[in-house]
């Protein structure tokens, strides 16, 4: 009766921390959509790491609108010869000057400055767009992390419930004399370990749920069953190397520094004022017109500073860019090689060594009830079994981590 008992101990399959009937239960696309990632049609993103780099993107685009705008006219009265001495006591002597003025752009600024602000915006909105495939990568990684979370929760479940029927078992054959007390001693040992692993795997699936639920701000740790999403990579990054959403906004980078320096050059040319008005003269009651020019005289003030700042800040940008792309490059092929390797680990785990240690522990199990094998061959047989899951798990885990690495390196 006991050995029939441990035949069964392994058959019992957990459903981990969630299970799939629970309608907290969220898929990979559940992630995606309730963090933002996925467009929901027109609803609007509440998601505080979307919405500041999209609000930044608004922010550059009114920038644009107002680059276009021209200066605005400015009017002046004066009035001259008022409360004076003599002659100009009271208001016989006074002269009233109304002028409109208007500042002319020299020098392609108003061209400039457009330039500049659509330069800035184009990077703002491509920030924007990384910021969002980021954002994916980190929710894929989340959820694979969970997932293997909850998959390793589940493995430990079944090394409890095995050893836990090891331990009653081992206690019987003690009473009746077919084991000596150390193996019962060292079974209880074993099931504490186990029940050890199994809060600690507890503990580490609610930290990788809790981890996954704060990247939309969610109110809870929702639930995530122990099956690994489908993550394929793109099939043109498993054989070439395109240009990368990195290196665009590195690009985007040096053509703002490129627009900002030319925009720093046209204010080294002043500005002139045009103006124009009409003079009353109450002593004569007659009025004459008036028209001036202002000119600023650049002595001191040539914008220099400025110039020479923007043109360091187009050197760092192109060094960046150059940085981004070998960046890039490198993290492909070490994604893909990643990938690659986690996923002839999986194939060899899941199509070979687990399916030979499952009929390795089964064979044992038959001659251990024949009387063929003692009980720690079983349990050594079970522990090589739970290791070769326990291997799988992480292959598991690194393929999918891979893909989702590589699905954000192919972003365009």
């Amino acid at each position: 009766m006991a050995s029939g008992s441990l035949l069964g101990a392994d058959a019992r399959l957990s459903t981990g921390p969630a299970n799939a009937q629970d309608s907290r239960v969220v898929t990979l696309d559940d992630a995606l959509a309730l963090s933002g990632v996925a467009e929901q049609g027109d609803a609007p993103v509440t998601n505080p790491r979307l919405v500041g780099p999209r609000a930044e993107t608004d922010a550059a685009a009114a920038l644009v609108d107002q680059a276009r705008l021209r200066p605005n006219p400015e009017m002046s009265f004066e009035v001259e010869n008022i409360a004076g001495s003599g002659a100009f006591s009271g208001l016989q002597s006074t002269e009233y000057t109304l002028l409109l003025g208007q500042r002319v752009e020299l020098g392609g600024k108003r061209s400039a400055r457009i330039d500049a602000a659509e330069a800035q915006a184009a990077l703002m909105s491509l920030k924007a767009q990384l910021t969002t495939v980021e954002l994916g990568q980190l929710v894929r990684e989340r959820y694979i992390a969970a997932a293997a979370a909850a998959a390793r929760y589940d493995l430990a479940r079944d090394v409890t419930a095995r050893n836990e029927e090891l331990a009653r078992i081992a206690r019987v054959l003690v009473e009746v004399g077919r084991e000596p007390p150390l193996r019962a001693l060292r079974a209880d040992a074993a099931l504490a370990e186990a029940r050890a692993r199994l809060l600690e795997a507890e503990a580490e699936s609610l930290s990788a749920r809790t981890a996954l639920a704060s990247l939309w701000a969610g109110p809870e740790a929702p639930l995530v069953p122990a099956q690994f999403p489908e993550l394929v990579p793109p099939a043109s990054l498993m054989s070439e190397v395109p240009q990368s959403l990195r290196y665009r906004v590195a690009r985007a980078e040096s053509t703002a520094a490129a627009a900002e320096i030319a925009r720093q050059r046209s204010l080294r040319i002043p500005d002139p004022t045009v103006s124009a008005g009409v003079r009353r003269l109450e002593q004569t009651s007659d009025n004459a017109f008036v028209v001036g020019v202002s000119v600023p005289l650049p002595f001191r003030d040539r914008n220099q500073g400025n110039i020479a700042a923007a043109g360091a800040r187009l050197r760092a940008a192109t060094a960046r860019q150059a940085v981004a792309q070998a960046d890039y490059e490198q993290s492909v092929a070490a994604a893909r090689a990643r990938y690659r390797g986690a996923d002839a680990r999986v194939e060899t785990l899941s199509q070979s060594s687990l399916p030979q240690a499952e009929e390795a522990l089964r064979l044992v199990r038959i001659g251990y009830r024949n009387g063929r094998f003692a009980l720690i061959e079983v349990l050594s047989a079970a522990q090589a079994r739970d290791t070769i899951r326990e291997t799988l798990i992480a292959a598991r885990e690194q393929r999918g981590l891979a893909a989702a690495e590589l699905i954000a390196l192919a972003a365009q």
